[in-house]
């Protein structure tokens, strides 16, 4: 099968980096195609070559649009090259992003014929691809090497949906107002092109099964919960995966001491160089808590915020936070730090190293989202041994195994109610199995080690879909 996935780079890095990997590791011919970011690596620059270049048609513009190609780990990626659109300081969040995505857009459509590779299926994620597959129906049905391809969205976060102007159509899309309408890309008097993507795509996937049922409602639709309900019949939940080359506790190079499920002493050492690089008490035998993340009420850090103070008056616990986001959870994670220097730890940055290190040196993790379409720490945090809290929702709920007292089974600790008593509930009655019943904390660690959250079997779960509209 010849497959060809676009995707976003950013929160998507780690998706996009592994699942074609394993997708070629299944015998799918497939390409990736990104913009040529000005931001990327130069170690990657020096191996990119030159493919062909041709004018894009961009409302009453017409750009140039060079393609640049490079095979890394049996994947083949190809490049869009425009510097006016892509040699900015960030990858997205610019004014004119409408026009950016969109000449990407066009650019995708217009290079399959050029570069002699006519999919039969094409994969977009997000807003930013969403209007490829609105295009191919749309504005390139009559090129008839691509009327056979088949057409998948994956939505991985659906409050960000590329709302804007209809007048964006003409100016930047050149389809008229045909497509106008509900059934199409309309969104109340705007564009939507989150929309356009579900409505003429043919499968639509999210990053869990929890999240497929979540934002068909209208607590997490984000406005879109109509027109998912009336394409229901066309999505599928598939879990993410991580890279087990890349978090693998036996030989990651960013943890000073390696270790497995069968000897842990490397953990209890990773612990200890953590505790000492934060400026926390080295003990082994205070539990330490870590979380990773961007600082934001999504990611449920006002109940943090809230019941950090009295998590450290009533147990003797430590707690280490990194990441950025909002000024007023910085300030009081900075606070915290200073008050309690031995105890809380904040580190206010985005730092990779550190973050692997707190994956594999705590004993629990902390991700009490909101809401969370899939996750990745969570499933990284259990690849460690370092056992997760988190709210049950979205793929939280479907990758955490709850503890239960009764049985001893469970990879973590869950809370339903999104609210600082439950979570602090929540993390009391995790420690009290730390400090209380070791035999059963072993065996949680054991457990979560063991689990399986590679890309092979999701991998799997998507050549099944592409398969199914290849075959119809």
């Amino acid at each position: 099968m010849r497959l060809l996935l676009f995707f976003k780079t950013g929160g998507l890095g780690d998706v996009a980096y592994a699942l074609p990997k394993e997708l070629v590791k299944q015998g799918v011919d497939i390409r990736v195609v990104l913009p040529y970011y000005s931001t990327m690596p130069a170690k990657y620059k020096e191996d990119i070559k030159e493919l062909l270049h041709f004018r894009v048609q961009v409302g009453w513009k017409s750009m140039y649009c060079g393609v640049k190609t490079l095979e890394l780990e049996g994947v083949t990626y190809y490049f869009i090259d425009n510097q006016a659109y892509f040699n900015r300081p960030s990858l997205y969040g610019q004014m004119d992003d409408a026009e950016r995505f969109g000449f990407f857009s066009l650019a995708i459509c217009e290079m399959m014929e050029k570069i002699d590779f006519i999919p039969d299926v094409v994969h977009v994620n997000d807003w930013h691809t969403a209007m490829v597959p609105v295009l191919l129906v749309d504005k390139y049905h009559w090129v008839e090497a691509y009327q056979g391809i088949r057409k998948v969205i994956t939505i991985h976060n659906i409050r960000f949906q590329g709302v804007y102007d209809p007048s964006i159509l003409t100016s930047i899309f050149g389809t008229g107002m045909n497509i106008y309408h509900e059934a199409g890309v309309k969104y109340y008097e705007n564009v939507n092109f989150m929309k356009g993507g579900i409505n003429f795509s043919d499968v639509v996937t999210t990053v869990s099964p929890s999240y497929a049922n979540e934002i068909q409602t209208q607590e997490f639709g984000e406005g879109l919960e109509g027109t998912l309900r009336y394409n229901s019949w066309k999505i599928r939940g598939i879990i993410n995966g991580i890279d087990y080359d890349v978090n693998d506790p036996e030989t990651d190079p960013k943890l000073e001491f390696h270790f497995s499920v069968d000897d842990l002493t490397g953990k209890a050492a990773n612990k200890a160089a953590l505790q000492e690089r934060l400026g926390l008490e080295v003990n082994p035998d205070i539990p330490l808590i870590t979380s990773v993340g961007r600082l934001t009420d999504q990611k449920g850090y006002q109940l943090v915020q809230e019941k950090t103070e009295e998590l450290l008056n009533a147990r003797d616990v430590q707690i280490a936070i990194l990441g950025t986001g909002e000024e007023e959870y910085e300030n009081s994670f900075r606070y915290f730090a200073a008050k309690y220097p031995d105890r809380f730890a904040a580190v206010i940055d985005f730092d990779i190293t550190l973050a692997q290190q707190m994956y594999a040196g705590a004993d629990l993790f902390l991700m009490p989202s909101a809401f969370e379409p899939c996750g990745l720490s969570q499933m990284i945090s259990l690849r460690y041994g370092t056992l997760p809290i988190v709210h049950e929702t979205g793929g939280l709920k479907d990758t955490v195994v709850p503890y239960n007292s009764y049985t001893g089974e469970g990879t973590g600790f869950t809370f339903i109610d999104f609210s600082g008593y439950a979570l602090l509930g929540t993390i009391y009655r995790a420690l009290d199995v730390y400090e209380n019943q070791p035999k059963a904390w072993a065996e949680m660690v054991r457990e979560a080690m063991s689990s399986d959250f590679s890309w092979k079997e999701p991998a799997k779960d998507y050549l099944d879909v592409y398969q199914s509209l290849v075959n119809e």
